[in-house]
């Protein structure tokens, strides 16, 4: 008995000694209001395998292979902000963490709210509205997230720079677009409750998914048993893009077989948005399969159909504006009393995705994935060059239908019958009363010429883009060591891109003539009329292809590796990324105005090599002090956008085409404690060897006939203005600031001050059909600003959330030093040359300086407001968010443009002389006040 006694004694003190020495971190989660606990939250070792839930009682325990040194713990529950907890980790201790606390994530419901953004706000059609909202809506920094709900509404470009500068990913698989480098939001809009799984990465951060750009990653991560089990049904009612929306999601969770699955459907509707007849129509369909295969191996499918169409609103000019107010939208008229836009956005792009994900080892992931997308993308428009032939001749085009062109507005009279106002008094008589198309005139039009045995005078018709890519790439993740996590994948991405117009709508007539009516060059050219020369004079029907057709094949292979080094006081990483891309185009139809193998038939393979590098450094002052360094280097080919200088009619690229350089910078101090967490950033980034088409009507381009002597017309011309050779510098500093004064209040200030310039004369060329890549020279754009949204914003604002579960916030929001983008030619050696290619002899250059001055926008504040409650029903969920933006139905401008038709110094002295000028810049009004309410139930 007594030796039972010792041995039974030596046993349990042997028991305390290997638990003594045993290392073991612990603790608890509870929620930080109420203070109850939560289950079944999942505890992370960052750059580990690791992961444990926390139990009923809110605790949770790690006691093997437990790394050592400075870690991070991540905590996260769905329905719950995640957060990060610093430790350090000694060997043979026990790290025990009591209490701490996660907060309900209200963004679940703001995420509606977001995703509106998103989609109809950020779409390349509404007024060059290029920002990261979208980017930056799952980032849990408080300045990107001020900028993604409250910037977004201005068209604030994080840094002044393009979306195309940032990646989007679904399952590791880019999404950005091909023909400009921007994700096309509208491929995924309404899905938003299977969207929310990202991860996301800012600036020149590492991403565990690909090479990223100066503007960060955002990886869309849809895996069918990551997405929390249960199902949400939700209604929304809006006046800004859409006026209801309704949609059902459901995820089963990882069921007993090893099977998940997820499915979303949504529809979203509405006659007309903030703007006038701005229709939107569009369906949501999501599907997301997983099978586990076994431990090491599981299989996913993801399917994505979203069709959408939504009406297009004008930008107009000042003259517009002050007559007809900022909802006012010239595409539209009243046909058989409804309105009819005659722009229409059309997109049916399903994504279909396979993933594989091999977990090789505990420590080593492999993740290969394919897509196909397919569909198409038409921008209808109404065409009045229809013609019919007489004795060969062209003739018969009809008048501009918009109600807005020039020749319809007092300005334009003002300016033909200074002596007898009374012309432009009954021009804005009849602007102010009517201003829209005149439908019935169109069919009345077309019927006559149809009678006389003529063909239709007018035409609706699309400009269509029917796109087949197939993407595939393979990434690796491993972790080396406790310190050490490397990087690496592989993609290719080919596309079959075929562009072509397409008949629509006659009104009435049974054919249009296929030919070019304002071919400039067709006397001494008979054949420059001809839009496809190996059909001539071919009549179209609806559902026929006419004006243009073509394919660009795109070819793209990267590869990336990385290394993340991850240490007690510091951290750092470095990554290497290199690019092949090839495009050529493919000419279906032969144009009249070029020769056989300048349009038709496959043109050259153009080729571009592309390298990118970047460093970063983080140093760890103490647990409330870091700094972050961060610099790149990335070349990149141009666009397909900006690659063809008119990809419509011919093979011709840009001159002196190359890749496109960029040079980033960046550095942060970023301070934390448990009340108080803020980020001061500074950032220095160049941009080189960059290009850019624009296409427009000029008046008085008498710089041409300098270099052509073939009695070019220097009246309107259609033109493409060629600026190659561009350099931009973006430099500035961000701040955030988020302090929680009580465990119900947080206040937060965000700032953002930067200048966004020209940095070189760039080459400047226009073609036409008439020339091509003619060499105008220099365009005198060093120092000028970049229409890039405000270069300054500010916000200060507060939440509240109450105990009972109801929130309120509220954000003052201040945007200034808003800027036109300015036209190119207008600033070249054709400002000064008249038509005989001498410089004018009443050239004033005090006159001209004040003409050349870059107009800055009036500066402006906006307030919004934002609130919510949830209830609990048994063990399910009601929630409701409601938004007013510009509370205060503040008038602004958020961008506009010049045109570039008045295109010397007397045309832009004379039109700048009158009160109204003819061709003013053309702008874009913010909208005023406007809601957005959302009610879902959680079950």
């Amino acid at each position: 008995m007594r030796l039972f006694i010792v041995v039974f004694s030596f046993g349990i003190l042997s028991c305390f000694s290997i638990i003594a020495q045993q290392t073991i971190i612990s603790g608890s989660v509870k929620e930080d209001i109420t203070f109850e606990p939560i289950f079944d939250v999942t505890i992370s070792i960052e750059s580990t395998n690791q992961s444990v839930k926390t139990d009923a009682l809110g605790k949770f325990v790690f006691s093997e292979n437990v790394p050592l040194g400075e870690q991070i713990l991540r905590i996260s529950k769905d329905g719950y902000i995640t957060k990060r907890y610093p430790i350090v980790v000694n060997k043979g201790a026990v790290v025990d963490i009591l209490d701490m606390t996660l907060a309900v994530d209200f963004s679940q419901s703001t995420d509606l709210y977001t995703i509106t953004l998103t989609d109809d706000e950020l779409d390349d059609d509404m007024g060059g509205a290029d920002n990261i909202s979208g980017l930056l809506q799952s980032s849990l920094d408080v300045f990107q997230r001020t900028a993604a709900f409250e910037f977004s509404t201005s068209f604030f470009r994080l840094r002044g720079l393009d979306s195309d500068n940032g990646s989007v990913l679904i399952n590791g698989i880019e999404m950005n677009k091909l023909f400009n480098g921007r994700p096309q939001w509208s491929n995924w809009g309404g899905l938003n409750d299977m969207m929310r799984n990202q991860e996301l990465t800012s600036g020149l951060m590492p991403s565990n998914f690909n090479f990223g750009g100066i503007l960060g990653t955002s990886n869309i991560n849809t895996r069918a048993s990551q997405y929390r089990s249960g199902g949400r049904v939700t209604y929304s009612s809006s006046n800004r893009s859409y006026t209801n929306r309704l949609m059902a999601s459901y995820a089963s969770g990882l069921l007993k077989n090893n099977w998940a699955y997820a499915f979303s459907l949504g529809r979203r509707f509405g006659h007309e948005g903030y703007q006038d007849a701005t229709l939107y129509d569009s369906n949501s369909f999501f599907l997301s399969i997983e099978k586990k295969i076994n431990e090491t191996h599981s299989l996913n499918f993801t399917g994505l159909y979203t069709p959408n169409r939504r009406g297009k609103s004008s930008p107009n000019t000042q003259e517009v504006y002050d007559l007809k107010g900022i909802t006012y939208n010239e595409y539209w008229g009243w046909q058989e009393g409804e309105k009819r836009n005659s722009r229409i956005k059309e997109v049916e792009e399903p994504i279909l995705m396979l993933n594989h994900f091999w977990n090789l080892n505990p420590k080593t992931v492999l993740n290969t994935n394919v897509a196909y997308q397919f569909g198409t993308m038409g921008n209808s428009r109404l065409d009045y060059t229809g013609t019919d032939l007489v004795n060969g001749f062209p003739e018969g085009g009809g008048a501009n239908p918009s109600p807005s062109y020039y020749q319809k507005l007092p300005s334009y009279y003002e300016r033909q019958f200074p002596n007898d106002l009374g012309f432009a008094y009954v021009s804005e008589q009849e602007f102010l009363k009517d201003g829209q198309i005149h439908w019935q005139d169109v069919y009345e039009a077309n019927i006559a010429n149809a009678n006389r045995g003529g063909n239709a005078i007018y035409a609706l018709y699309e400009d269509r883009v029917d796109d087949k890519q197939f993407s595939f790439n393979s990434i690796l993740n491993k972790q080396i060591n406790t310190y050490i996590l490397f990087n690496a994948a592989v993609s290719y991405k080919q596309l079959k891109s075929e562009n072509f117009a397409e008949i629509i709508d006659l009104f009435g007539a049974n054919g249009y003539l296929d030919v070019d009516g304002f071919a400039n060059d067709f006397v001494n050219n008979p054949d420059a009329i001809q839009n496809d020369l190996s059909n001539p004079n071919k009549i179209v029907r609806e559902g026929d292809v006419f004006k243009y057709h073509y394919n660009i094949h795109a070819n793209i292979i990267n590869g990336y590796i990385q290394a993340q080094f991850k240490y007690n006081k510091m951290d750092f990483y470095i990554s290497g990324s290199l690019t092949n891309t090839q495009y050529q185009r493919e000419g279906v139809f032969e144009n009249g105005s070029f020769p056989k193998d300048a349009s038709f038939g496959n043109g050259k393979n153009i080729s571009f090599m592309g390298f990118g590098g970047k460093v970063g450094y983080i140093y760890k002052i103490s647990g409330k002090h870091i700094l972050d360094i961060n610099l790149g280097y990335i070349s990149k080919a141009p666009s397909i956008q900006n690659t063809f200088s008119n990809s419509r009619e011919n093979h011709n690229v840009v001159p002196h085409i190359t890749e496109e350089k960029i040079y980033s910078f960046d550095a942060s101090y970023i301070y934390r404690t448990p009340i108080v967490r803020a980020k001061l950033t500074g950032y220095h980034t160049q941009i080189k060897d960059a290009n850019e088409i624009s296409f427009f009507f000029a008046d008085g381009i008498g710089a041409i006939n300098v270099f052509e002597n073939s009695g070019f017309n220097e009246d309107a011309n259609f033109i493409q203005e060629i600026l190659q050779g561009i350099q931009k510098k973006h430099f500035g500093v961000e701040f955030g600031l988020e302090a929680n004064v009580t465990p119900t209040l947080k206040l937060k200030g965000v700032a953002s001050v930067g200048q966004y310039t020209y940095d070189n004369n760039p080459n400047l060329y226009l073609s036409s059909e008439d020339f091509t890549d003619i060499y105008i020279g220099k365009s005198n754009l060093k120092n000028y600003k970049l229409a890039a949204g405000p270069h300054t914003a500010y916000s200060v604002g507060f939440e509240y959330r109450d105990p009972d579960y109801w929130w309120f916030g509220a954000a003052v929001n201040f945007f200034d030093n808003i800027y036109v983008d300015i036209s190119p030619l207008t600033r070249s050696v054709n400002f000064t040359t008249d038509s005989d290619g001498l410089p004018f002899n009443d050239y004033d250059e005090n006159i001209a300086s004040e003409l050349l001055k870059q107009e800055t926008f009036d500066d402006y504040m906006i307030v919004n407001l934002t609130g919510g409650k949830s209830w609990r029903v048994g063990s399910n969920y009601i929630g409701f968010f409601a938004s007013v933006n510009n509370l205060l139905d503040v008038v602004y401008k958020t961008g506009g443009f010049e045109q570039g038709r008045n295109a010397n110094y007397r045309q832009l002295r004379d039109d700048k002389a009158l009160n109204k000028p003819v061709f003013g810049s053309k702008y874009w009004y913010g909208r005023g006040a406007t809601y957005f309410i959302n009610v879902n139930y959680r079950f």
